[in-house]
């Protein structure tokens, strides 16, 4: 007989995390922000996206401001299993549709990004949509991936890349 033991992570032992059982998309809701703004301030998420953790107030602002006031985007949070998972987001930046998201470390590796992403996707009605993460951050490359997006192959300078930033898009 053996025991498992929860790992920092989430984990038994250091493997595999549970599957989500139910993963499903809301409109953003004001105490939402909250667990945005918890799940940006981890450092290893903040490194792999290569985004920088914003003080609590410039967050705030943006999202109230921006994101949440702009009448073209599409909002939505993820709930796993009751809980707020994180978010994903669409809007139109030059002339192309962005696709965007941020999951709390601790639904890392559960098949929610992937379930959520393919409900996501199958809301938006136009395409293509694009996705730019850093080549570094591989399981967000491989997420989208398994929800159809492609790698262009090499980028012109319209997609205003930073060093070390890869275009996905989803056409169909």
């Amino acid at each position: 007989m053996s025991s498992a033991h929860t790992a920092a992570d989430g984990t038994a032992d250091g493997g595999a995390a549970p599957r989500a059982r139910e993963v499903s998309l809301r409109p953003v809701e004001p105490a939402d922000l909250e667990f945005f703004f918890a799940f940006e301030q981890d450092p290893e998420a903040s490194r792999r996206a290569v985004f920088p953790s914003r003080e609590r107030e410039r967050f705030m602002t943006h999202w109230q401001n921006r994101v949440l006031a702009d009448p073209t985007a599409l909002v939505r949070t993820v709930i796993a299993d009751g809980e707020v998972a994180g978010n994903f987001v669409n809007w139109e930046a030059d002339g192309r549709w962005q696709v965007g998201y941020w999951l709390g470390r601790a639904y890392w590796g559960r098949g929610i990004g992937t379930r959520a992403l393919t409900q996501f996707t199958a809301q938006i009605p136009h395409r293509p949509l694009y996705a730019d993460p850093f080549a570094s951050n591989t399981a967000s490359v491989r997420l989208l991936e398994r929800c159809g997006f492609r790698r262009i192959p090499d980028p012109g300078p319209e997609h205003g890349l930073a060093p070390g930033q890869v275009v996905l898009v989803l056409e169909q």
